[in-house]
């Protein structure tokens, strides 16, 4: 348990990043910074899949066929979301919205992974998964009294920001209960190379993306620079990044993670990536966080805490 609970914060430690690539980058669409995160993570798994190429090679039709779902669905789809989401409503707000990941996935797991992990009682969850909804409450209070105090803002763009978060929460709500399915059911195989062939997967997803929105620019945008944007350097070295520690380090390790825990405590561990993307957001305004908002990541760490000591029951 407490391996599997450290392997969860050092992905979320790695999974904040991704908040911050379309605060750096927001004159580059949400679309084009997806396929070249997964292109940079594809092209980082090649050379790694070396070392597992023995893990790799027991891996049958149905398991490549089941990384590319989880690839297109968890990595590339989610992602396009997120980043739009991010450019539209800034970073707290769908931050925190992602931040019910916890509490969707604990609810979702406790009934649909019931047989094969055990079952929480009701009960038992109520205190931590209220904590955390509280928790998620506070924080976007703050963000939405910023939003009404700015004359400038832009309502709509907000809601449709608000929106997109929800579809990245529907895509990520679906990611870790399907790559929990597999890990738990091929314990003997390794979290690692399964992580790598998530990414050999991607590659060729995110090139076919990619040139498809080289293509499209050229007819909507024709005065974008393709194929690297306005700043090649930045954009490239950003990619690279995510694509190391967000999308292998961190597949990585929330692999190693659900390969541990129940899924129904695994998923409330996703917090961990919400109060770093916080973190991240406010280093990145220069601004302390507001008291209120202090206060709901407190309350998000003290129902987590709550919930990773609740034991499942197992049923029968």
């Amino acid at each position: 348990m407490i391996v599997g609970i450290a392997y969860a914060l050092v992905a979320g430690l790695f999974w904040g990043i991704v908040f911050v690539g379309p605060l750096l980058l927001p004159d580059y669409p949400a679309v084009l910074q997806s396929v070249g995160r997964y292109l940079a993570f594809g092209l980082i798994a090649l050379p790694l899949a070396w070392f597992d190429r023995g893990e790799l090679y027991r891996l049958a039709r149905a398991d490549w066929i089941e990384a590319l779902k989880l690839s297109a669905i968890g990595n590339v789809v989610y992602y396009v979301c997120l980043a739009a989401a991010i450019q539209r409503a800034g970073g707290p707000l769908p931050t925190m919205i992602i931040g019910t990941l916890p509490v969707v996935i604990a609810l979702t797991a406790n009934r649909r992974n019931a047989q094969r992990d055990g079952r929480l009682r009701w009960r038992e969850l109520a205190v931590p998964l209220a904590l955390i909804a509280l928790g998620v409450a506070c924080v976007n209070q703050v963000e939405l009294a910023a939003l009404r105090a700015d004359p400038a803002a832009d309502a709509g763009r907000y809601a449709i920001g608000a929106l997109l978060a929800l579809a990245a929460v529907a895509c990520w709500t679906w990611y870790p209960l399907r790559n929990a399915d597999w890990l738990r059911a091929h314990p003997d195989r390794s979290p690692r190379a399964w992580a790598t062939a998530q990414g050999l997967v991607t590659l060729p997803l995110a090139a076919v993306g990619y040139a498809a929105v080289w293509i499209a620019s050229a007819w909507t945008a024709p005065g974008y620079p393709m194929p690297l944007g306005p700043q090649p350097l930045r954009f490239v070295a950003l990619m690279l990044t995510i694509g190391l520690f967000a999308s292998w380090l961190g597949t990585l390790c929330w692999n190693q993670a659900s390969q541990r825990l129940p899924t129904t405590i695994a998923g409330q561990l996703i917090v961990f990536e919400t109060l770093a993307a916080l973190a991240y957001a406010f280093l990145l305004r220069g601004e302390m966080p507001k008291p209120l908002t202090l206060i709901g990541v407190a309350l998000l760490v003290a129902g987590v805490v709550l919930a990773t000591r609740l034991k499942p029951r197992r049923l029968g």
